[in-house]
């Protein structure tokens, strides 16, 4: 048995009207995967906490086509070229050489310390 790829076909049903879609309606659910309370837009959500993401077909209308997209660029607009790499920043100037450690706050004197028991004084 040989299997061809089919295109997809397109519902015969579909609107060709130009008019702007609706705006999206915010919608709340549970994540299904770790239960945490997320909003999404039209029934489609994805998780922040554990990446659960449900599929595009589950949600509550359509997606709008390339050419319903407010934001998409005008017909013979190219990209805009890519900036090149900047150049690598220079190496910070070396530190300067540590101060010297302080000596432990005690009060100023010399710190008494007990005599071992026993000693040479006894």
């Amino acid at each position: 048995m040989n299997r061809r790829h089919r295109r997809a076909r397109l519902p015969e049903g579909r609107p060709e009207s130009t008019a702007p879609l609706p705006a999206p309606e915010l919608t709340e659910a549970e994540c299904r995967r770790c239960g945490t309370y997320i909003a999404g837009l039209d029934g489609r959500y994805a998780c922040g906490v554990c990446g659960w993401v449900n599929d595009h077909s589950e949600g509550h209308r359509r997606l709008p086509r390339a050419d319903e997209d407010p934001d998409r660029p005008p017909q013979g607009r190219r990209r805009p070229k890519q900036l090149p790499e900047p150049l690598p920043a220079p190496l910070p100037a070396p530190l300067p050489a540590p101060l010297p450690a302080e000596a432990p706050r005690h009060g100023g004197g010399p710190v008494a310390r007990p005599a071992a028991a026993g000693g040479a004084g006894a």
